[in-house]
């Protein structure tokens, strides 16, 4: 446990601000800057999505979306059809050079992005809302558990605990490459889990990530 750290973000805590096409609200969750034009190498954040409208533009990154509430979007990409359609907890994988409009099912939403450089990283989020989902281990350079119930959580990581008390609290895993072991509670609990695996190391990206 020596070489990991753990952080616990707040969701009080998160730092709003507009996007950047100043179509509506986002909240920081979390993100590692660097000196390239976006200003982060990865970034998780959610979205208040209250009407329709274009997505803004990130040039060389790549993005995972997810609806976290509210019934979903439909997505146009480069106004090609057919949409893509996302209800809760689906996640899609696209490029940020993509030019994206969205339009909302039935009323606002709360959507979770993450951006990140993909000739730096390599990136997998999933959901785990079942009790064998709620264990499991990873080798990647980061691992980020977001709660996404309603419900206090929490994580026992390499036999400590980490308590999630509030939705969307999260706690970022910075392993160095070590291996963990994680184990989220109750077996009710509602968690998506972002893993990031620097490619500038040995460490292997998952086959299938997203």
């Amino acid at each position: 446990m020596s070489n990991v750290q753990v952080r616990h973000y707040r969701a009080a805590d998160y730092p709003s601000m507009p996007w950047r096409n100043g179509g509506g609200i986002t909240h920081e969750v979390a993100c590692e800057t660097c000196d390239g034009d976006a200003g982060f190498d990865w970034r998780i954040s959610i979205a208040e999505v209250a009407q329709d409208g274009a997505f803004s533009h990130f040039g060389g990154l790549q993005r995972i979306i997810a609806v976290l509430e509210g019934t979903g979007m439909a997505l146009t990409f480069n106004g090609r059809s057919p949409d893509v359609v996302l209800h809760p907890h689906q996640p899609f994988a696209f490029s940020g050079n993509d030019q994206v409009h969205c339009r909302l099912l039935d009323g606002p939403i709360r959507d979770l992005n993450l951006m990140y450089a993909p000739t730096r990283y390599r990136a997998r989020l999933r959901w785990m809302t079942s009790p064998a989902d709620l264990r499991f281990h990873s080798d990647a350079s980061k691992v980020l558990i977001l709660n996404t119930g309603t419900a206090p959580m929490s994580c026992r990581i390499d036999g400590q605990d980490h308590p999630l008390p509030i939705r969307y609290d999260c706690l970022r895993i910075d392993t160095a490459g070590t291996q963990i072991e994680c184990a989220c509670s109750p077996d009710t609990a509602s968690a998506c889990i972002i893993e990031l695996y620097l490619l500038c190391t040995t460490e292997l990206a998952p086959q299938g990530y997203r």
